[in-house]
């Protein structure tokens, strides 16, 4: 990793932090193929159950590759370090958990499949296509039947304290 040494000023960790994940990473590499597959990232019993780690995974690989690199994982986790107290990054991430194509927009139809993730089979399609619309109708100040970062952000800002929706999404490294 030594070539690197821009990483902490990238991302806001320590070089002895960027050591850490990297030893970190290199644990979750089982095939040591230098980039951590959704099935690699399933080994950690914490992840399990996570309904939405294929969607974080997503987020992470901005290549698109399938796979996260560890420059790909230390950008992404810098987005939620105790160390980053950068409310707007980490809201941004959770954004980009529901805009699936990246466009820059939540779809009714992401918006669906995000919460279909979450809720399983504790709601029918109906029941959850309804919550969706009213959702869009809600939020969609523009009336272009989408949801904008600017939308969602003043959502996130109205409906709950931002400090209590990025603090849950933190890791301490």
């Amino acid at each position: 990793m030594g070539q690197n040494q821009s990483f902490p000023l990238l991302s806001g960790f320590s070089r002895e932090e960027i050591s850490r994940l990297e030893k970190r990473f290199h644990k979750l590499d089982l095939d040591r193929s230098g980039s951590i597959s959704l099935k690699e990232f399933l080994t950690v019993p914490e992840l399990q159950n996570n309904p939405l780690l294929q969607r974080v995974v997503d987020v992470f690989d901005a290549d698109l590759s399938g796979e996260v690199d560890f420059k790909e994982f230390v950008k992404g986790l810098a987005q939620f370090a105790v160390v980053q107290e950068d409310n707007e990054t980490k809201l941004q991430f959770i954004f980009k958990i529901y805009d699936m194509d990246r466009d820059g927009y939540i779809s009714n139809g992401e918006l669906f499949q995000v919460l279909k993730m979450m809720v399983g089979k504790n709601l029918t399609n109906i029941q959850l296509q309804q919550i969706v619309d009213k959702t869009i109708l809600y939020l969609d100040k523009d009336d272009d039947g989408k949801i904008s970062y600017e939308e969602f952000k003043l959502m996130v800002q109205k409906g709950s304290r931002l400090n209590n929706v990025t603090d849950v999404m933190s890791v301490e490294v």
